[in-house]
């Protein structure tokens, strides 16, 4: 159910698999690294600090989204129109009001299981750990295209991400909330999103622009569509190659493909049609049913 909601077909593939793989990659580390310092520095797992933080970065991500893509829109508009972009955009728009939605429903969920008990507890308890699991899916797929921003513009989702991942830090920077570390552990462990998805974005968006031409500041339909490299056509092993063409030369009286043709050894009319030598064979005599080959009468 994941990859149908959070993959739809409109969604443009990578031009860059390598960055992609970059990009997962750094969001299981995240995770990985934000579930160790809540469990194991601070020795306990807040849920409700954990679900906070989930509502937190959905009206980040809610407020934050628009207004930057509105901002490029802006700058786009000097060499285009927005209107060509109507259809990606709402589209876009959809799938992060479907993904915001989810979280919210997600998190009422989980609230509600843990204030309730008995049967309600398993069912509800169950359906936000199954909702729970589309959401780390979508999480780590959507790191990639960014709500399908990609669609828009290629530039799009790198731009989107650093944009967020700064936002996100800059509160914790200013309150000084380090999670329970020192002061240098802190200060690496709330840099280190931002930063590394800033080195991400800049990467894949370098390449756009010196393998397909693709720059954040042009408009999106005058841009060149990245296509996939064909793979290189590699000559049979042994050197050897077939030949391309019949071994017998046109007109040639061996060559078995040009029987009955204008140029065969045998006349299309008349009374030599079927036999050379103007009459057919006695009664007697072996007629040579392959014509007059290598092997003839």
């Amino acid at each position: 159910m994941a990859k149908a909601v959070f993959h739809p077909a409109w969604i443009p593939e990578s031009a860059d698999p390598s960055v992609e793989r970059l990009k997962r990659v750094r969001v299981i580390a995240g995770a990985v690294a934000a579930f160790g310092v809540y469990t194991f520095v601070q020795h306990k797992f807040d849920t409700t600090e954990v679900l906070g933080n989930m509502l937190t970065a959905s009206a980040v991500l809610l407020f934050i989204t628009p207004l930057t893509v509105g901002v490029m829109l802006f700058v786009w508009r000097r060499t285009g129109t927005v209107r060509q972009l109507r259809g990606p955009l709402l589209d876009s728009l959809k799938l992060l009001l479907l993904f915001v939605g989810l979280v919210v429903v997600t998190v009422f969920l989980w609230q509600l299981s843990t204030s309730l008990g008995g049967v309600a507890l398993v069912l509800l308890g169950f359906a936000a750990l199954w909702l729970t699991g589309i959401l780390v899916y979508a999480a780590v797929h959507l790191s990639g295209n960014y709500f399908g921003s990609a669609a828009v513009h290629r530039c799009l989702p790198p731009l989107l991400a650093s944009v967020t991942t700064w936002l996100m830090a800059v509160p914790d920077l200013v309150t000084g909330d380090l999670h329970g570390l020192s002061l240098s552990l802190g200060i690496v462990f709330i840099l280190g999103a931002p930063v590394t998805v800033t080195a991400i974005s800049f990467l894949e968006m370098n390449r756009l622009r010196r393998r397909y031409g693709i720059r954040l500041r042009a408009h999106p339909a005058a841009l060149p569509i990245p296509r996939p490299v064909a793979p290189p056509a590699y000559p049979p092993p042994g050197g050897f190659v077939p030949p391309q063409a019949t071994p017998f030369p046109p007109g040639n009286r061996y060559n078995p493909y040009h029987y009955g043709s204008p140029s065969g050894p045998y006349p299309q009319s008349g009374p030599d049609a079927r036999h050379p030598q103007g009459h057919p064979p006695g009664p007697g005599a072996r007629q040579n049913l392959y014509g007059q080959g290598p092997y003839g009468t």
